[in-house]
């Protein structure tokens, strides 16, 4: 049987020394904004729109990508991770679909949560979490890790950018 992919992008927000999780109804877990990358769309790019869109915030890349000179060519931001998410899975253990996870970070510069998008979560549903609530709730531990380290780059970021 064959399985369907499709390439995603997850942004973890930062402020403050936080960052946004929501409770997503489907999945019953708190995930950060994130969602399927259009085809006409870089990842980095469909991240910054699904942050606009679930958030209603403007998101700053962390981005420590190396500048390449390429004349025909582009640099992109690079992922922090890149994940393989199975999201349906059949009784025989195989996955029928799956998605491929750009995950990257970004600062923000409010933690007003006023969703732009139509169909999003309310803003009642988001949380800031920091590295000790985190580290103290139920949050799936990949997410806590992604969170943890979202807030260390945030932190080191504005650390490099004051000397």
């Amino acid at each position: 049987m064959e399985t369907t992919r499709h390439f995603t992008a997850t942004v973890y927000i930062v402020e403050s020394g936080a960052v946004a999780l929501h409770h997503h109804d489907r999945l019953g877990i708190r995930v950060p904004p994130g969602g399927h990358v259009d085809r006409d769309e870089l990842p980095h790019e469909a991240g910054l729109r699904e942050v606009y869109e679930e958030t209603g915030l403007d998101a700053d890349l962390i981005d420590g990508t190396p500048t390449v000179d390429a004349p025909a060519g582009q640099v992109l931001p690079r992922p922090r991770h890149q994940m393989l998410y199975d999201i349906n899975v059949h009784d025989d253990g195989t996955a029928g679909h799956q998605h491929i996870d750009h995950v990257y970070y970004a600062c923000v510069s409010s933690r007003e949560i006023d969703p732009a998008g139509d169909d999003e979560a309310d803003p009642d549903a988001w949380a800031w979490y920091d590295e000790r609530d985190l580290r103290e709730s139920d949050v799936d531990p990949d997410t806590v890790q992604f969170s943890v380290e979202a807030i260390e780059a945030a932190r080191n970021d504005a650390e490099t950018a004051e000397k």
